[in-house]
């Protein structure tokens, strides 16, 4: 990957974090390693009195030339997803059974202009 996808990557991702903070999310960690791959963002929000433990993909473009953000998750992006989700589970038992898998699609079409963030919620289910 080269530093200036790395660098918009990093951007989009810091992007989604303030987008779910804004949104009452809390963060729980960023940029997580496990065997199966990374995952962007793990945050954790409250619906109905419940915590539920969201892992959020983050996709970002700066043009639509290879389609939009979100058609970037392959099935084998989101077996990786789901795995590292897993076994992160497994690992922090304190978090709970319930979870679910968001993706953040960023479109930066110029630098000067608000990006636009559409969040898919819930889209393994």
């Amino acid at each position: 990957m080269t530093k200036k996808r790395q660098k918009l990557g990093r951007w989009g991702e810091t992007k989604a974090a303030q987008y779910l903070r804004e949104r009452g999310y809390t963060i729980i960690a960023r940029n997580v390693y496990t065997q199966y791959g990374e995952l962007d963002i793990i945050a954790s929000q409250t619906l109905n009195d419940a915590e539920i433990t969201v892992f959020v993909e983050v996709k970002t473009r700066t043009t639509t030339t290879f389609g939009y953000p979100e058609e970037a998750i392959t099935t084998l992006k989101r077996e990786h997803i789901l795995a590292s989700a897993q076994t992160y589970l497994q690992e922090h038992p304190e978090l709970g059974d319930s979870w679910q898998v968001d993706i953040i699609a960023i479109q930066r079409t110029n630098a000067k202009d608000a990006p636009e963030i559409i969040h898919f919620e819930n889209v393994f289910s």
